[in-house]
């Protein structure tokens, strides 16, 4: 498949998006938009992870910000490390370019850190510093979060995604991205009528103030917007 630009509710700063991953991601998070909508049922996505040699050889050109497996989890159980070191050589072709690279496998992604094209950006998922373990099969928040603090040492950019955010403590939480020190932290919310156990409006707002007054760099995403909205209704009721 030809490189694809960025659209929906991907990044505002991230121009393009690739895959060289076909199968099931094995991390299954009841919430992921792949496993919800006609991806879930395409054969691409379905099966064992599997490296797709044309995307190999896709040309990136100049000048892009592009989200390096976007359908999958590069770093996860059943990705074999000679997809991960074919993917990785693939974007060394392209240096003129930023990369981003989201997993929840950060343990394993540090191990292949030295392969990272001079402007990766590594970045993590962690809904919640809760467990939620019926959600997903995914490494739990907390070694994300080991595993993240790992490219602290590093010159590599970091950033942590809590989306969808679910519900969690407030103290620990925001303890954790204050130490964790990411370059920046996007907050949403869940998108896709999941029924997921949420924070209210108010403990949303008290988090985002502390880690401001902290010295966290937030970007909100519009869908947070429904939290604050259905909790504002809810109250007034």
């Amino acid at each position: 498949m030809p490189l694809k630009k960025a659209t929906g509710n991907m990044y505002d700063w991230i121009t393009h998006m690739h895959t060289h991953l076909g199968g099931e991601c094995p991390h299954k998070c009841k919430y992921c938009y792949i496993g919800m909508n006609r991806f879930g049922r395409h054969q691409r996505y379905k099966g064992p992870i599997k490296l797709l040699e044309n995307e190999i050889n896709v040309r990136y050109g100049t000048g892009k910000s592009i989200f390096i497996e976007h359908m999958n989890d590069m770093f996860s159980t059943g990705v074999e490390d000679w997809m991960i070191e074919a993917i990785l050589n693939h974007c060394n072709q392209y240096r003129q370019n930023k990369y981003i690279i989201q997993t929840r496998n950060t343990l394993r992604a540090f191990e292949f850190r030295k392969l990272f094209p001079r402007g990766t950006t590594i970045g993590t998922t962690i809904e919640s510093n809760r467990m939620y373990p019926t959600l997903t099969n995914a490494p739990s928040p907390n070694l994300r979060l080991e595993g993240m603090n790992k490219f602290r040492d590093t010159r590599i950019k970091t950033f942590v995604t809590i989306e969808p955010i679910l519900d969690f403590d407030i103290p620990i939480f925001s303890h954790w991205l204050i130490f964790l020190d990411p370059d920046f932290v996007n907050i949403g919310a869940d998108s896709k009528s999941c029924g997921l156990p949420e924070p209210s409006k108010e403990k949303v707002l008290e988090f985002i103030l502390t880690l401001d007054r902290a010295g966290v760099t937030i970007k909100e995403k519009n869908n947070l917007q429904r939290i604050y909205n259905v909790s504002s209704s809810t109250s007034v009721t």
